[in-house]
């Protein structure tokens, strides 16, 4: 029986990307992952945009699969100020790059802050650099720096005092190191200030993981039908990390959050992005069961690996070699993919900084080298699955 594949991907952010088209193009990816990283959030991506990016990733024979992210501005996220607007500019947006050809649409609404880690650059034993997010840092960081109001009550005794002989310790460069890398936006975007992070988490105090909730189906049901009018998917990104940080509410971090907003906004363009990275640092979470129970609606997956410590630390592992069992979700994967007639896309998350690229300037987890290794390894096993009768299972 001839399986249908899904379709190897790859995130380029623009001209500026140390990884060029070209490289990509090497690596074996067919389709491209790419956003309006220059446009403010909030901004209409104007036709001229989308076509100029879409004409430069076309030129180099590949094709703009998925959008990740046209960010969901703040206000929106807190149901505050001129969100109004910014939901129609939203959905003008959508309609745009619906007009140049891409039809599913990455988006995440985390409060705030986007992925969060205290290294960037851990060397691994095989001296690699991998990401790396240290729970005893990110207490630090919180106690020490941002000296949030009643930070101390979200960590135990252990973690307190760990953080505070660290403090002690830890020369200025590196706290300096560990705030940027705690502030630090999407590559190619700007970080917040970190007044700005203690009034925000004031505000998202107030609104709650429930309210937060309701306003992201708020969100999702504002825009639906400009989705179902242009054939758009949209995929919620997971929580990352997936559990609350610095007084901050997370609400899509385990299968339950995931089930109830396909629940919520029970509507066919609403759909996941399956995080396996993301979800794999919950320490609770089973992802071939997640994806078992929520796999009719994941329209995009990124696919990486976490080994998990005692506490909530974690770092980011080889492809095939975490704590996630990938052969599992790659046969799943595999069984969703042949009810569908369009690929599902998916990219090699993040990857080792690794070879020659440790002499170069790369963004933080998106070096090409170790990319190209996770891809190969993917691909790798996708086929040996194809190929083998347990797809039928």
């Amino acid at each position: 029986m001839k399986l249908h594949p899904l379709q190897e991907t790859w995130r380029w952010f623009g001209p500026k990307d140390t990884v060029s088209l070209a490289d990509i193009k090497q690596a074996g990816a067919a389709g491209i992952v790419s956003a309006m990283h220059h446009v403010p959030h909030g901004q209409l991506w104007s036709v001229e945009d989308i076509q100029k990016r879409k004409e430069e990733i076309e030129r180099a024979g590949l094709r703009w699969s998925v959008v990740e992210s046209i960010p969901v501005h703040e206000n929106i996220k807190t149901r505050s100020g001129n969100y109004k607007e910014l939901l129609e500019v939203y959905k003008q947006s959508l309609r745009n790059v619906s007009a140049a050809g891409v039809k599913t649409v990455c988006y995440n609404f985390m409060p705030v802050l986007d992925w969060t880690r205290t290294e960037l650059d851990h060397t691994m034993p095989d001296g690699s650099k991998s990401l790396w997010f240290d729970w005893v840092s990110l207490a630090l960081f919180d106690v020490h720096i941002l000296k949030r109001k009643g930070a101390e009550q979200d960590y135990d005794a252990a973690t307190l005092q760990k953080a505070e002989h660290r403090f002690q310790h830890a020369e200025k460069k590196w706290l300096d190191i560990l705030t940027e890398n705690i502030l630090m936006g999407v590559p190619g975007e700007a970080s917040i200030p970190l007044e700005q992070l203690l009034k925000s988490i004031e505000i998202y105090k107030a609104i709650g993981g429930d309210g937060l909730r309701e306003n992201l189906a708020f969100f999702l049901e504002s825009i639906m039908d400009v989705c179902e009018e242009q054939g758009i998917k949209m995929t919620i990104h997971p929580d990352d990390p997936p559990f609350d940080i610095l007084g901050l509410p997370r609400i899509m971090s385990n299968k339950n959050d995931l089930i109830y907003i396909l629940k919520k906004v029970d509507r066919m363009p609403n759909g996941i992005c399956f995080c396996t990275g993301s979800l794999g640092a919950g320490k609770d979470n089973d992802l071939p069961d997640i994806l078992k129970a929520v796999g009719d609606r994941v329209y995009f997956v990124h696919l990486r690996n976490v080994r998990k410590e005692k506490d909530r630390s974690f770092y980011e592992a080889d492809h095939l070699d975490g704590d996630t069992d990938m052969y599992e979700v790659m046969k799943e994967l595999l069984k969703i993919q042949q009810s569908r007639k369009e690929p599902i896309p998916f990219r090699p998350d993040h990857g080792h900084q690794m070879l020659d690229d440790l002499n170069k300037e790369t963004f933080p987890g998106y070096s090409a080298i170790g990319r190209l290794r996770g891809l190969a390894e993917l691909r790798g096993l996708a086929m040996g699955i194809s190929k083998s009768i347990v797809i039928g299972d």
